[in-house]
């Protein structure tokens, strides 16, 4: 059995947002969210990242908007109007994520968050801080600091 490292969670409640990318349940903390926005297109940049839409306008602020679903190795996702654009604080850059829709804001006991389970010695686990079930199934709980690295941050800005 897998225990959680000391840098997880101690016995603290944390507010989470829950979110679908598909048929998957996946939530980070409130914490790391600045705001949520409905759909907007976005407008493409040359030459980005495959994972980057485009960008667009968030009150004179230029942010990239980022597929989410395509990030997390999942095909890419469709917007439609049940679509929202997550705005997340990441190494202090502003990031607008794309998510087929927002399910709920959750306050939950930091001893729910169970490890992921080893799959496999090359399985790269850093992406996930754990794994949340609840009643209505499992919930995939994102480590976005890990997820955008500073580098590949300061590439988005530039």
């Amino acid at each position: 059995m897998a225990t959680i490292t000391s840098n997880s969670f101690s016995g603290d409640t944390l507010e989470i947002i829950a979110f679908r990318l598909h048929d998957q349940e996946f939530c980070v903390k409130t914490t790391t969210i600045r705001e949520i926005r409905g759909w907007a297109p976005s407008t493409p940049i040359p030459h980005a990242p495959a994972d980057v839409i485009g960008v667009m306008n968030l009150r004179g602020s230029v942010i990239p908007i980022i597929d989410l679903s395509y990030k997390l190795g999942m095909k890419s996702t469709v917007a439609n109007e049940r679509s929202a654009i997550v705005v997340t604080e990441v190494h202090n850059m502003v990031i607008g994520m794309l998510v087929d829709r927002v399910s709920d804001i959750l306050t939950i006991s930091s001893n729910q968050i169970q490890p992921v389970p080893e799959v496999s010695a090359s399985f790269d686990k850093s992406f996930s801080e754990g794994i949340i079930a609840s009643e209505s199934g499992m919930i995939c709980f994102l480590n976005l600091s890990k997820m955008f690295k500073g580098s590949e941050i300061d590439d988005l800005a530039a």
